[in-house]
C-alpha cells in the first residue's frame, strides 16, 4: 500500500516532533493557565484515540496469545506488584518526604501503566501486543493491591485516600471501548475495502494524535508544578531516581527470566512507566490539607515523559 505523504520524515522526527509538542504544552500552560480545564478535558479522549490507533495495528484476533507467555507475564507482575513496592519502600524511608507529598509519590509509583506505555514501547520496538494482552490484568491488580502498599508504606493516613472508581473508568474508557472499536474495525477490514483503509490513516495519525495528547497533558497541569516548583524539587529527584533504578531491575528481572529482545524492552517500559493519569483523580479529590498531592502526581507525569522520550532512543541500543 503507497505510503501516505510526509509518514517517513513523521516516523524520523517523531521524538523531536513530541519535544516540541511538551515543550508548547509547558508555555500554553503558564501563559495562558485558564485553560488548563479545557485541555483537561480533552486528555481522556485523546488518550483513547491513541489507544485505538495503536490497537488497531495490533492482531487482536489472536491478543489471548499474548496471556500465554508465562515467563514475560511472570517477570512483569515481579517487577510492578514485588520489586516496585520495594523500591519505593526504600526510597521513602531514605529520603524525608512530608505526608501529603509522600501520598502523591507512593500513590502514582504503586500503579503501573496500562495505556501510553502500549504506545511508547511500540515504538521502541517492545511487544506491545503483550503489554495490551497483559493491561486489564495490570488495572485489576493495582486496584487491588494499592491500598495495602499504601497502608504498609504511608501508615493510616492513606486510608481516606483510595477508591477504585478511576481504575474501573481507566479500564472502560482506555482499554476496553477502543479495543472493541479496534477488533470491530478489524472484522470489518476483512469485508470492506473502506474499513482496511482505517488502519493505515491511524497509524499516520498517530504521531500527531501522540503530540496532540502530551500537549492537552502538559498543558493541563503545568502551571500547577510552576507555581509550587520549590516545593516540588524532592519528588522530581525521586522520580528521576525511580526511572532510573526501575529501568535498570527491569532489565536484569527480565534477563534472569531468559525473555526474548521484543518482551524485554515491553517489560523495561512497563517498570518505569506509571499510571499517573488514572490516578490523578484520587489525587484531586483529596481533602484541602492535601492539595500539594495532585501537583505531585503531575510532576510525575512530566518527568516520565522526559525518561521515556531518552529510553526510545537508548533501550533499542540496549537490548
Amino acid at each position: 500500500m503507497k505510503a501516505w505523504p510526509g509518514s517517513a520524515w513523521i516516523q524520523q522526527h517523531q521524538i523531536a516532533l513530541y519535544l516540541i509538542a511538551i515543550l508548547a504544552g509547558c508555555l500554553i500552560g503558564e501563559v495562558a493557565p485558564s485553560s488548563a480545564s479545557a485541555f483537561s478535558l480533552a486528555v481522556n479522549p485523546l488518550l483513547g484515540i491513541l489507544m485505538f490507533s495503536t490497537f488497531l495495528g495490533i492482531p487482536l484476533l489472536g491478543l489471548l496469545d499474548g496471556l500465554r507467555d508465562i515467563k514475560f507475564i511472570g517477570s512483569l507482575l515481579l517487577v510492578n506488584f514485588v520489586l516496585v513496592p520495594c523500591l519505593v519502600l526504600l526510597v521513602t524511608r531514605i529520603i524525608h518526604i512530608e505526608t501529603a507529598v509522600l501520598i502523591g509519590v507512593v500513590l502514582v509509583l504503586l500503579a503501573p501503566c496500562v495505556d501510553y506505555v502500549i504506545v511508547f514501547s511500540g515504538i521502541a520496538g517492545g511487544d506491545n501486543h503483550k503489554l495490551l494482552a497483559a493491561a486489564p490484568l495490570l488495572l485489576v491488580l493495582q486496584m487491588l493491591l494499592i491500598p495495602i502498599y499504601m497502608y504498609l508504606i504511608v501508615g493510616k493516613t492513606s486510608l481516606t485516600v483510595f477508591t477504585p472508581g478511576p481504575f474501573l473508568h481507566a479500564l472502560v474508557t482506555l482499554i476496553l471501548l477502543p479495543l472493541a472499536l479496534a477488533c470491530a474495525m478489524q472484522l470489518l477490514a476483512s469485508r470492506f475495502s473502506w474499513a482496511g483503509r482505517v488502519a493505515p490513516l491511524a497509524d499516520y495519525l498517530m504521531a500527531p494524535i501522540m503530540m496532540m495528547t502530551l500537549l492537552a497533558v502538559i498543558a493541563s497541569q503545568f502551571h500547577s508544578i510552576s507555581s509550587q516548583l520549590g516545593e516540588l524539587l524532592t519528588p522530581i529527584f525521586v522520580f528521576a531516581l525511580f526511572a532510573l533504578v526501575a529501568g535498570i531491575l527491569s532489565v536484569l528481572t527480565g534477563k534472569a527470566f531468559g525473555l526474548t529482545t521484543r518482551s524485554l524492552r515491553a517489560l523495561t517500559f512497563s517498570g518505569v512507566t506509571r499510571n499517573s493519569l488514572v490516578v490523578l483523580p484520587i489525587a484531586l479529590a483529596l481533602p484541602a490539607e492535601f492539595a500539594l498531592t495532585s501537583s505531585v502526581v503531575v510532576t510525575q507525569t512530566l518527568v516520565e515523559l522526559m525518561a521515556v522520550l531518552l529510553m526510545i532512543k537508548i533501550v533499542p541500543r540496549m537490548i
